[in-house]
């Protein structure tokens, strides 16, 4: 009765999607200038910080959506794994103050995207 795979991907869909969604539209009301001076910093041009709306906002409502939602996560792993590349590197083998790993969220984000990737959008999904 509760073996259910395709409840179980739109659960991981609504709750990477959603989870991240609130991060792209944080970005939407209050800017990308932050990430704009991390990347003039690494000598990459600011323009590329408007990237993160795919990431954040595109693909993340791709994925709740379940249209085209490898693609959706697949865009989700590399907008987190340049995050961690370029904000969060130095915390890679870091804690927190908890006692949890000090990127569990941009890990929770990666992995379960990463794993959407292979798992597919199930039967609850938009037609693509």
């Amino acid at each position: 009765m509760l073996e259910n795979a395709d409840l179980g991907k739109l659960i991981i869909r609504l709750t990477l999607g959603g989870l991240l969604l609130f991060h792209g539209v944080a970005k939407l009301f209050h800017g990308v200038g932050g990430i704009e001076n991390m990347l003039g910093g690494h000598g990459i041009p600011t323009i590329f910080a408007y990237g993160v709306f795919v990431g954040e906002l595109i693909a993340p409502l791709m994925v709740i959506l379940g249209y085209h939602t490898r693609i959706g996560a697949l865009l989700i792993v590399f907008n987190m794994l340049v995050a961690i590349a370029l904000a969060h590197g130095s915390q890679l083998s870091s804690l927190s103050g908890t006692g949890g790993w000090a990127l569990e969220l941009q890990g929770f984000f990666l992995f379960i995207a990463f794993a959407l990737i292979f798992l597919g959008p199930g039967r609850y999904r938009l037609k693509n």
